[in-house]
């Protein structure tokens, strides 16, 4: 443990080890780390859904409950923590699906699309981050100035919107996830538009091209207000043109209502054995080699399987033919959309548990998550406070958590680490 938060710390410079100067032991500050990591997660979610014009007072109320309750001598029961932890999983699984319902009333429901990877002629514009209003109102103010747009990381599920799709300017996506940036960035042909989080300090090759706006903010580039874009759309007519660059295509949009449009064709080709399991693979993507892991895992995933993917951790395998289940015309790869796109896969899973009147748990549904920050952080709280269990995440455990509160959270929800590949499959397949 370390602990700076008060002023009596051990010799005025933080306490180290299993009990501070208070009497906080190690897993209580661990409980309390994972609850703030959360409220992080749930105030970026609450962020965007207040931009659309929604809010949830429950999920406020709860914001100032639970960071009062990380304050210095305030509370000590680890019991009543574990309840605060899954209580934001609960208000994180709120305000996902206001932002759902908030971005499906304005921009429509997502449909499965087909995306171009590839450059096409002319000044371009790439817009990275979550923010579908930004990118939106990118759109409007571009119309008829002959820019393409192209979304980049978790901007791609944007293309599945009906009125983002309705813009014929916005081409394709570029590049893949968040880590990947810096080389990316230098070698567009263009602008480049952060609207939240996941940027990475530029490089000097292209910071004289890169804008932000919303809560993004870097040293040295140029930043947005009130969404008037005109310094980005006249940078991106002063530099030379992209040329043309072959690409191929990556399907997204198996938002739920989409994916729930196939139930019936589901559920027959679960009960005829063509559809024997179901692996959700996503989440954070990062820069370690060991998180070659996910990638794998997806080549060996069964024939008969059908592997939901959401948020960057799908630039790890969405670019390769899954092919379709056989008989069934359904693809083998769904791709929901972002990271708050967990609620859509929530919904898939509750419906299918309702149509084969089992719980969650009883399944032929298997979740191995990669992680990385605190929205995600959220996510797994959500999942934890619905009861669902034997979820894998990795590639290595949250250095906040303690062993001891790991072992407690295998114990309660059967939460554990991937090994390796061939070892999950096995364990899961049996």
């Amino acid at each position: 443990m370390f602990c700076y938060q008060c002023e009596q710390t051990a010799q005025g410079k933080g306490c180290v080890g299993p009990v501070g100067v208070c009497g906080k032991n190690e897993d209580l500050a661990a409980l309390q780390d994972l609850l703030i990591f959360g409220l992080k997660g749930i105030a970026a979610y609450a962020y965007h859904a207040r931009e659309l014009g929604a809010h949830d007072p429950e999920v406020d109320a709860f914001m100032h409950e639970a960071l009062f309750t990380t304050l210095t001598n305030v509370d000590f029961d680890l019991d009543h923590h574990l309840q605060m932890v899954l209580k934001a999983g609960e208000m994180n699984l709120k305000i996902m699906e206001l932002l759902d319902r908030a971005h499906t009333e304005r921009f429509g429901n997502p449909v499965p699309t087909k995306v171009y990877t590839g450059l096409k002629k002319g000044p371009a514009i790439l817009v990275t981050g979550h923010d579908l209003l930004d990118l939106y109102e990118l759109l409007k103010q571009t119309e008829g100035t002959g820019i393409n747009v192209y979304t980049h990381g978790e901007m791609l599920p944007a293309h599945a919107y009906p009125e983002l799709k309705k813009f014929p300017h916005l081409v394709g996506n570029y590049g893949t996830a968040w880590q990947n940036q810096k080389k990316e960035f230098e070698e567009f042909p263009g602008v480049i538009l952060g609207t939240t989080n996941c940027v990475l300090i530029p490089k000097d090759s292209y910071k004289d091209r890169m804008f932000t706006c919303g809560v993004a903010h870097l040293p040295g580039v140029k930043h947005i207000a009130n969404r008037d874009f005109s310094e980005v759309i006249k940078k991106a007519l002063e530099l030379p043109p992209a040329e043309e660059k072959e690409g191929g295509y990556i399907t997204t949009g198996f938002h739920h209502t989409a994916v729930l449009n196939l139930a019936d064709t589901i559920i027959e080709g679960v009960k005829s054995g063509k559809i024997k399991h179901f692996f959700l693979i996503g989440g954070c993507d990062g820069a370690k080699t060991t998180r070659n892991y996910y990638n794998e895992i997806a080549d060996k995933v069964p024939k008969d399987s059908i592997i939901l993917t959401l948020a960057c951790g799908k630039y790890r395998f969405i670019h390769k033919d899954f092919g379709e289940i056989e008989g069934t015309g359904i693809p083998r790869l769904l791709d929901i959309g972002q990271c708050n796109n967990s609620y859509s896969a929530v919904k898939i899973a509750l419906a299918l548990a309702e149509a084969f009147k089992v719980g969650v748990n009883d399944l032929p549904l298997s979740l191995i998550l990669s992680w990385f920050e605190q929205k995600a952080v959220a996510i797994l709280l959500s999942l934890l406070y619905l009861g669902v269990k034997n979820i894998r995440i990795g590639p290595t455990a949250p250095a906040f958590l303690t062993p001891n509160l790991l072992a407690i959270l295998n114990e309660k929800f059967g939460l554990k680490l991937i090994t390796t590949p061939d070892e999950d499959l096995k364990a899961i397949l049996g």
